[in-house]
């Protein structure tokens, strides 16, 4: 068989130097039939099988083995025969006595291949967006933690929106989404999901799917409309499911050492910013210069944001706690017999009694947890002062040092029951003033060595009223007034007349 090097010289003396193919032949001892292929082709040689190459082993189960991988191709993807299943049911089903080798080399060689062709997609400006959740790992606070990244684009423009949550339930979702179109700059006409349980009750394929009515609201206060993929088809929404692999691999890659998901998250949006300097491939203008060119068309945002909140009617127990997701959150002892609104969203408990707000609380993601505020329990400790010091809520209250001094100086001068009350009127000053006010009044407080609170209102009202009244200093007037100097002479002789 003839090397690419030998053919090269049988075509250079037959082309270029006009030498014949029987001189050519002669001069190289060759078939007239071997010059010829070589003028026919200059590629390198390949050997082509005449016949089929005999399996005497694996024949009698060749027919067997086609029909297993044409029924396969009616069976889910996960389960399909592969080649080493293939041989063992051979062995144990029709004891076979080849090598596991020949059967995979035949699997290889002769199994269907189903390759998919999609048709090219092309979208207008402000129509479309997709949105899917994906999971990355983060270093959070020094620990390993899996977080939630809700993912969104614009099909246009293919500008990104990313957002970490601590999980993918319904209050994350809306969020996500409501965060996407202010960083977006507006809203699209459609977007574009899975059949994701945060916005779809049950479905049946190639029917509507049954909305949830949360997600129907949020849908309606920003008037898109949602589309739903069919199950199992991905590739409906390839730009979003790209998207969820390349913010991984980018922005995750390391992994970010972050002690907050609203670092995260503030990392996240930057990195989002710095991919309007990209260029896809196949686009004219960058992803900036595209979405500059979108936003005019994307519908302008409400003037008012959704709630994104799971909402639950609670009732408080005997403690003043009110149940949510195994946790326990304190509510004012006065609405303790009535029934409650419990609104969480993805950060924060808000507990409502229908008419306003009574209790807010960070939301916590640990089980079994007492979630308390001392001033929910401030009117009930006046009736029962004796209960202060072993009260949880009082025990769990990270306070500044000067409140444990100033109460252990009461009760130095005062009977327990007295210095108690005294104290807890303290407590309720930090109702109507800040909390860094008061101690400072504390402290200046035990300074002066008088104990009521009515020093420390004092003190505290004279600092609200520095704070009020303070003249501003401008910063080219001097730092000290100039007094100018008289001739006290002059005032003798006004008394001498």
């Amino acid at each position: 068989m003839l090397t690419v090097d030998q053919r090269e010289q049988i075509r250079r003396a037959y082309y270029v130097e006009g030498k014949s193919i029987r001189q050519i032949a002669r001069e190289g001892r060759r078939d007239r039939r071997t010059v010829r292929k070589a003028l026919r082709d200059a590629g390198p040689p390949r050997y082509t099988l005449k016949e089929p190459r005999a399996r005497p082993v694996l024949a009698p189960f060749v027919v067997l083995i086609d029909t297993w991988l044409k029924e396969d191709l009616s069976r889910p993807p996960k389960q399909r025969h592969t080649a080493q299943r293939i041989f063992e049911r051979l062995v144990e089903e029709h004891r076979f006595k080849g090598g596991e080798s020949t059967v995979r080399e035949y699997v290889r060689e002769h199994r269907p291949i189903q390759r998919q062709v999609f048709i090219p997609l092309s979208y207008e400006p402000g129509e479309d967006a997709q949105c899917d959740f994906g999971e990355s790992w983060i270093e959070l606070g020094g620990r390993q933690t899996a977080v939630q990244i809700l993912c969104m684009r614009l099909c246009y423009s293919k500008m990104a929106f990313v957002m970490a949550f601590p999980h993918q339930r319904q209050e994350a979702f809306l969020e996500g989404m409501q965060q996407a179109f202010r960083f977006f700059g507006g809203v699209p006409a459609r977007v574009w999901f899975d059949r994701l349980a945060q916005a779809v009750k049950r479905s049946l394929v190639g029917q509507r799917p049954h909305e949830q009515e949360s997600f129907v609201a949020f849908r309606s206060h920003y008037l898109f409309e949602g589309v739903f993929c069919n199950p199992g088809e991905a590739h409906e929404k390839g730009l979003i499911e790209n998207l969820v692999g390349y913010m991984r691999r980018h922005f995750f890659v390391p992994l970010p050492d972050v002690d907050s998901f609203d670092e995260l998250n503030a990392h996240l949006a930057a990195r989002c910013r710095t991919e309007t300097e990209r260029r896809l491939r196949g686009e004219q203008a960058t992803i900036g210069e595209m979405w500059e060119e979108e936003k005019p068309r994307l519908r302008p945002l409400p003037s008012r944001a959704f709630p994104c909140c799971r909402t639950v009617p609670v009732k408080p127990n005997r403690l003043s706690l009110v149940t949510f997701e195994t946790n326990r959150y304190s509510v004012p002892v006065e609405q303790a017999i009535h029934t409650l609104y419990l609104r969480a969203y993805v950060d924060k408990v808000e507990i409502s009694d229908g008419v306003g707000l009574i209790a807010l609380h960070k939301r916590s993601y640990a089980r079994e947890q007492d979630v308390l505020d001392l001033w929910h329990y401030l009117p009930l400790l006046r009736e029962r002062p004796g209960a202060m010091d072993h009260a949880r809520p009082f025990k769990t209250w990270s306070r500044p040092p000067a409140f444990d001094q100033y109460l252990a100086a009461l009760r130095r001068r005062l009977p327990q029951r007295t210095a108690t009350l005294q104290f807890l009127e303290v407590l309720e000053m930090t109702r109507k003033h800040p909390l860094s006010e008061v101690t400072a009044a504390v402290e200046r407080t035990i300074e002066s060595g008088s104990l009521t609170p009515d020093t420390v209102s004092y003190f505290l009202k004279t600092a609200v009223a520095c704070r009020q009244f303070a003249v501003p200093v401008l910063a080219s007037a001097p730092s000290c007034p100039q007094v100018q100097h008289r001739d006290l002479s002059q005032y003798s002789l006004l008394i001498g007349r």
